[in-house]
């Protein structure tokens, strides 16, 4: 079948065959799934597109009878399939006209260099156009908005591939029409510019312009862009070029807006500024800026004076001039002044020797003001130096920014390091550039990695973003392992070392001596950067400590806090010829992390997680080699990353290596490493549930384990990984044998087996004393894994300052260790205090925070604790719309294991009050009793006690009502005085009861416990 939504929606057989889908409703509903043709839809995302964001009582059965209607329409010629997350369209995109549409215009924007085809592509795609896109679908304006945009650059860029064919006077009319619906578009004035001129009507080109600025003014308060504003230079006659002192810029300069400051202050009060930093940084082009803004133009003269046209003296209001010498064509040191001379204009006529250059060059700048740029003398450090000091000591008025890869070691110069772009002028840089190369380009989610890989540097993104021409951002991203070829083409009119990556590279390695090319290919081993003791334990090189610092001073290492660091992309340079230490390098790291293992779980642990996540990039890089070389080792650094990665939140980025290191090892542990092995098989689970031979696999080696853990962290995340086993008591103690720390973690389990079990008092006890043993031990987060439930134990009691003090506490441990899931947690308990207690604000303000670390963490569960919490705070505060949002995405994003089952039962409770809230009173049973339902199958009672109380709240009677509080009391093994919709529960039902009769009602509940709720 095919089917068109850019216009009404329009449905036929293969043959040609109109389909009739039927009313307004099954229009709207054909019409999501095509938006997603070939993939599924959630139910939730077809009732909003269907109904909004008030969806009637019943919508999902609704939902489900339009599909089985709809489903008859369009027998036997295609099928909407049910599936756990939805209903699916089973037909290809590209039966659809809109994504046949953006198909089509990709393909005209790759092949943009043949206008011709291109042209063919964006006319066959704005074809498919009969009409507003989505007519059919009123609740998707944002998506046929995207579309219509979309519509409106295919038909520029069609525009401008027909210009480019020599096009322009039968696209005037339709220019003008898509100016009038576009009035704010530069782009369509600068095309029915080119259109009239290419028609020979010139000065109608110039009155658009003038249309232009008018229409920028009034609604924006804009000037014209740089290209308008260049098209219409081009279309003015006779206008006299002016020669400007610095080189003219072609491109917009973006960002550098710190060091251009820096360099602005300092010009004022030292008389020798030199920026250095590595190739391809941008130091010519931020110097050239910098003189710009310190020195004001010279007066010109006019063309008939045969005096020369760059004026270097001071202008009478004594302004500095600015003079820009480009040293790097030069090959011999003595030419450097008379690159100087040839800037100022100064010939050397026939009578003057070349002996005499430099007292020449003395006598034109004695009495000046001037700036001088000496651009790129790191080829001639010690030439440019002696001539900078000789014209810095002779000549008062003249002051010098030069360029350099290193400094020139005069004495009162003052250094201004230009290092690579931070990422958000990188992308500013790359959107920029790529825009001049596609007009339309709007951003792509990989230009920020782009330009992380490129190192942020300047040339090396404008090279990149060139590339845009032909490649797309998903196959530039991907090719740039191979970035010296793919980077390969630059300007022409550059100077040969500044067109492509390579050359540049080549410029700064040539500089070097060889046993600075010897250390630098071995740094290449290192992927996040190396410390002295670290470069000395691999490299294999004798006292390296003056060749690092020969190094770091010509820009090819950066040094920062003790640790070296090259740029990817000289490291990609120098690894082309360098040995291969990658055994040396794993089995140093693979040292450093059993050192710092055992100071992980004590008084020490910030400093070692603080070294070992500086060092991540390269402990994952031996971790891959040792897996293919060495999976014995593997094991062994495995092991001791495990813990560091579960501080640090990163334990579930490991799930693809850990599976690949099994595979190597095999069914059995190798002698000596069972725990290792253990940790292994952890770290392969992905956590979908569904893994029961991994499960199995670690039980056994684990129940035939006699030793006392090396590792006992293997014990809190095996339960985290499996669940709870109470029949492994015995066998946990002989695993923790007298370790501190290991028996503090068998108390938080034990704490939180009981509070499960509806022990509160017992689980309290166990919570104290871990306390006291991760206190003894200084673990940090030991500490706050006990101080969160003893703070919620307190809060219980009414204790609220207590509660928020312990919580404090907790905070403060995990901020410290830069440990997201737990600082996550926290947040969350304190934010359901603070909620209990009537501060809204103040709660939502922590939910969202630890929503933001859980995402950033890639933590499902714990975003589901979050947004629940969300809904939470915005149904006590009356928004039933809001909080229906966030527990509805509380459910989506519940993951199917253990401890998620808690997360679930909440959300469905949240859904069941709030819709007890709008009224609806039998939904909310509905839920509850959902709610119940799951709550019976999770590992202890305090969700079924949750159920219990919510629907006590819908119980009808209130003998009934007063039994279900009973037995919730009874399941958690304490009353619930600070939930305010329990106290409102209770309240409400002891009003309609007389004391005896509630207390009577309520001591059946907790004698019936469960049962009391699954009979509801």
């Amino acid at each position: 079948m095919r089917f068109g939504i850019l216009g009404p929606l329009e449905v036929r057989t293969d043959d040609g065959t109109p389909v009739d889908p039927g009313g307004p409703r099954p229009r709207a509903l054909l019409t999501l799934l095509l938006l997603d043709a070939g993939r599924t839809v959630s139910a939730q995302r077809l009732v909003d597109g269907l109904y909004g964001t008030r969806p009637p009582a019943g919508a999902a059965n609704a939902l489900q009878s339009q599909i089985s209607r709809l489903r008859r329409r369009l027998a036997p010629h295609t099928a909407i399939e049910a599936t756990p997350a939805g209903y699916r369209l089973v037909t290809a995109p590209d039966t659809v006209d809109a994504h046949r549409f953006e198909e089509l215009t990709a393909r005209g924007r790759a092949v943009a260099a043949d206008p011709r085809q291109a042209a063919a592509l964006f006319a066959q795609a704005l074809a498919l156009w009969r009409g507003p896109a989505l007519a059919d679908l009123p609740e998707a304006r944002a998506e046929a908005a995207r579309l219509e945009e979309l519509r409106l650059f295919a038909a520029q860029d069609r525009i401008e591939a027909e210009l480019a064919l020599g096009g322009g006077p039968g696209l005037v009319p339709e220019l003008r029409a898509l100016l009038a619906a576009h009035p704010l578009s530069e782009r369509l004035y600068g095309q029915l510019m080119r259109a009239l001129r290419a028609d020979g009507r010139p000065a109608e080109a110039l009155t658009v312009y003038e249309q232009a600025r008018r229409t920028l003014a009034d609604e924006l308060g804009a000037d014209p862009s740089p290209e308008l504003a260049a098209l219409h230079l081009e279309l003015l006659q006779g206008a006299e070029p002016r020669r400007p002192r610095l080189p003219v810029q072609l491109t917009r300069f973006v960002g550098r807006e710190p060091e251009l400051a820096r360099i602005g202050v300092l010009l004022t009060a030292h008389r020798l500024v030199t920026l250095t930093g590595p190739g391809g940084a941008g130091k010519t082009r931020l110097a050239i800026e910098a003189a710009a803004a310190t020195t004001r133009p010279a007066i010109e003269t006019s063309p008939a004076e045969t005096r020369p046209a760059i004026q270097t003296g001071a202008a009478p209001d004594r302004s500095p001039a600015a003079c820009f010498v480009e040293l790097a064509p030069l090959a011999d040191g003595g030419r450097v002044a008379y690159a100087v001379l040839a800037a100022l204009g100064t010939r050397d006529g026939f009578r003057s020797p070349a002996t005499d250059v430099t007292d020449r060059l003395l006598a034109a700048l004695e009495d000046r003001e001037l700036l001088l740029v000496l651009d790129n003398c790191e080829h001639l450090v010690e030439d440019a130096a002696r001539l900078a000091s000789l014209l810095l000591s002779t000549c008062p008025g003249v002051r010098i920014l030069a360029t350099s890869r290193e400094s020139l070691g005069v004495t009162g110069e003052v250094l201004v390091p230009v290092p690579p772009l931070p990422r958000e002028p990188a992308v500013r840089l790359f959107l920029d550039r790529a825009r001049a190369v596609r007009a339309d380009f709007d951003g792509h989610a990989r230009v920020a990695d782009i330009c992380a890989a490129l190192d942020g540097l300047p040339l090396a993104i404008e090279l990149a973003a060139a590339r845009l021409r032909t490649l797309t951002p998903d196959e530039l991203a991907d090719r740039l392992g191979d970035r010296f070829r793919l980077l390969s083409r630059g300007d022409r009119s550059k100077a040969p070392r500044h067109r492509t990556l390579r050359a540049v590279v080549e410029w700064s390695w040539d500089l070097l001596d060889e046993e600075e090319r010897e250390l630098a290919r071995r740094l290449t081993v290192f992927s996040g950067g190396a410390t002295l003791e670290a470069v000395e334990a691999v490299c294999g090189l004798p006292y390296p400590e003056d060749v690092l610092a020969s190094l770091v001073e010509k820009s090819f290492l950066e040094v920062s806090e003790g640790r070296y660091r090259m740029l990817e992309t000289i490291r990609a340079f120098a690894s082309e010829c360098a040995p291969d230490l990658a055994d040396a390098h794993a089995a140093w790291f693979l040292r450093l992390a059993e050192r710092a293992e055992p100071h992980l779980r004590g008084a020490g642990q910030l400093t070692w997680l603080a070294r070992l996540a500086a060092e991540r990039a390269d402990l994952d890089a031996a971790l891959r080699h040792l897996v293919r070389h060495d999976p014995a080792g593997a094991l062994r650094l495995m092991g001791p990353l495990s813990w560091f990665w579960r501080l640090r939140g990163v334990h579930g980025e490991r799930v693809a290596t850990a599976r690949e290191l099994l595979a190597a090892v095999g069914q059995e542990p190798p002698p000596g490493l069972e725990e290792e092995y253990v940790l292994c098989v952890i770290n392969a689970l992905s956590g979908a549930g569904e893994e029961p031979d991994l499960i199995a696999r670690v039980d056994d080696v684990l129940m035939a384990y006699r030793a006392p853990l090396r590792l006992p962290y293997v014990l809190v995340l095996w339960a985290v990984a499996a669940g709870p086993r109470p029949s492994t008591d015995t066998q946990a103690r002989t695993l923790a044998g007298d370790s501190p720390w290991a028996n503090a973690l068998l108390d938080v389990g034990f704490g939180f087996r009981a509070q499960f079990a509806g022990r509160p008092r017992e689980a309290e006890e166990c919570f104290t004393r871990a306390l006291r043993g991760y206190r003894a031990t200084g673990d940090r987060w030991g500490m706050a894994n006990c101080l969160d439930p003893l703070g919620m134990y307190a809060h219980a009691r009414g204790e609220t300052g207590r509660a928020l003090e312990l919580l404090d506490e907790g905070l403060a441990h995990v901020r410290e260790l830069a440990a997201p899931e737990e600082t996550a947690d926290l947040l969350r308990s304190r934010a359901t205090v603070l909620l209990h207690r009537g501060d809204t604000a103040g709660a939502v303000g922590h939910f969202e925070e630890a929503l933001a670390l859980a995402r950033g963490a890639g933590l499902p569960d714990k975003v589901a604790a979050a947004r629940r919490g969300l809904g939470d705070a915005a149904r006590l505060s009356g928004d039933t719309a809001g909080a229906r949002v966030h527990y509805e995405d509380a459910l989506r994003q519940c993951a199917a294991n253990w401890f998620s089952v808690g997360e679930t039962v909440r959300a469905l409770i949240g859904l069941g009050r709030t819709a007890a809230a709008d009224g609806h009173a039998e939904e909310a049973v509905d839920w509850f009793r959902q709610a119940a339902d799951l709550a019976g199958e999770g590992p202890g009672g305090l969700e079924l006690a949750d159920a219990a109380e919510a629907l006590a709240s819908v119980a009808g009677a209130p003998e009934r009502a007063a039994e279900l509080l009973g037995a919730a009391a009874a399941l958690r093994g304490a009353g619930n005085a600070v939930d305010p919709d329990v106290v409102r529960t209770e309240r409400d039902t002891r009003a309609h009861l007389s004391v005896r009769g509630y207390d009577e009602a309520f001591d059946r509940g907790r004698a019936l416990r469960a049962a009391a709720v699954s009979e509801r």
